[in-house]
């Protein structure tokens, strides 16, 4: 239809033509209507399908990280690796083992972008298994009991809170910055506690502390997962990849520590 042009049609008759017309137009509306709508609804079902199988594979990625962990710790204990490591070392060998892992992770968050998921994978379990190794060092303090009892608690409470987060109205993303805050003051307190010689109580009221803060992290993080991959659903399969990696570690780091915090507040160490 040309601009400024009237219809072709039985112009004699305005009411014919407007009824004619006003019908058609009507009709072809409502035809269209449930196409769209359908659209509308299969886009939105199909976003929400990607974004619950993404975030059950950052999950995945956490749980065999986890795994990895527990199969090198459990190795180191049953073969005395992280004795002997120890032994020829000594407190150079902490150090060093140290210095690698905040390496790994800082180097695996500020250049995931930019690597292969596969090097990002590799490098995530690379950091898991010397996570396990360092951590055969429980052993050393609990008894095998306490250590399978608390874990085991530690998952039931970490599940429940994950359940929360992705089913809560609640923004836990707006207090990332308070909770960022905390990790900072409770990192500061526990380096200064390795100079002194602190009583028990002092030990569990920052082993309490610890627990508040990563429950609290677990549900941020857990809330920031879902809203990553909403983020980055458009960027196709390689950045969801990367993304289910970045987002593993951060859940991955979140259960260590509240495992070691509930560890230390409930726990019976033998040394």
């Amino acid at each position: 239809m040309t601009y400024g042009r009237e219809p072709q049609g039985n112009q004699s008759n305005p009411n014919q033509y407007q009824q004619q017309y006003g019908q058609q137009y009507t009709q072809q509306s409502y035809a269209q209507q449930p196409i769209m709508n359908a659209q509308t609804v299969y886009s939105y079902d199909t976003v929400q399908q990607a974004s619950r199988t993404s975030i059950t594979r950052a999950y995945g990625e956490m749980a065999l990280g986890l795994l990895v962990t527990a199969v090198v710790a459990l190795i180191s204990q049953a073969t005395g690796a992280l004795e002997a490591y120890m032994s020829a070392t000594g407190t150079i060998g902490w150090i060093i083992m140290a210095v690698v892992q905040v390496g790994l992770a800082v180097s695996l968050g500020a250049r995931i972008m930019k690597m292969k998921p596969s090097t990002a994978r590799l490098m995530f379990y690379a950091y898991a298994a010397l996570m396990g190794f360092t951590l055969s060092s429980l052993f050393w303090a609990y008894n095998a009991s306490t250590i399978i009892i608390t874990l085991g608690f530690c998952a039931a409470f970490y599940f429940a809170l994950t359940m929360f987060a992705l089913t809560t109205k609640v923004n836990m993303l707006k207090a990332g910055p308070i909770l960022m805050v905390g990790l900072v003051v409770l990192i500061i307190s526990q380096i200064v506690l390795m100079f002194i010689a602190p009583s028990a109580t002092t030990l569990r009221v920052v082993a309490g502390i610890g627990v508040v803060l990563f429950a609290l992290m677990t549900v941020y993080d857990a809330q920031r997962t879902k809203a990553l991959f909403a983020q980055f659903a458009s960027q196709g399969p390689e950045m969801i990849k990367r993304i289910s990696i970045l987002c593993a570690l951060s859940l991955y780091l979140d259960f260590v520590n509240l495992f070691l915090y509930l560890l230390q507040l409930f726990g019976v160490s033998d040394n």
